[in-house]
């Protein structure tokens, strides 16, 4: 994978093995899944946090290496349906919390070029990010704008 803000070629990384069932060991019931699901998310868990942690901690004891294949939907898939999702797509909520992080750092730090550069970076993917989910996602008159995305995090 190429990275969008350097000079250098990304090193690929490991892929999933293929599978097109759960493994034997890991047969828990879809509901329990689901259910667990709902219950991370309202614990204030973002997708990417619920699949970690159904991996690690599992459901009923048991770990879930792959919500997918074991249920047949995505995280955000199960979350849209019992309407836990959150008001912003989980990547794009990241990257505005880290411009968010990295303009009160330039606020303390005006003289820091390297953050600067990294605060244009970070503002250019969100702004290519919005306007992707522009319309499906986020409403049509969405802008990025430092003192909203503050608000919005809060």
């Amino acid at each position: 994978m190429a990275r969008m803000h350097s000079r250098r070629r990304g090193s690929s990384g490991s892929d999933r093995p293929a599978a097109d069932e759960p493994p034997e060991w890991s047969d828990v019931d879809e509901d329990a899944i689901e259910e667990r699901v709902v219950e991370l998310a309202e614990d204030g868990y973002g997708p990417s946090q619920i699949g970690l942690k159904l991996r690690d901690e599992g459901v009923q004891g048991v770990p879930v290496p792959d919500v997918k294949l074991a249920t047949g939907r995505k995280v955000t898939e199960i979350l849209e349906d019992n309407d836990s999702t959150g008001d912003l797509p989980e990547d794009l909520r990241n990257l505005m919390q880290r411009a968010v992080g990295l303009r009160d750092h330039m606020e303390r730090n005006p003289g820091d070029a390297q953050n600067k550069r990294a605060l244009q970076n970070t503002e250019s993917k969100i702004r290519r990010l919005v306007d992707y989910y522009r319309g499906d996602k986020l409403d049509e008159s969405f802008t990025y704008e430092y003192d909203e995305a503050k608000e919005l995090l809060e």
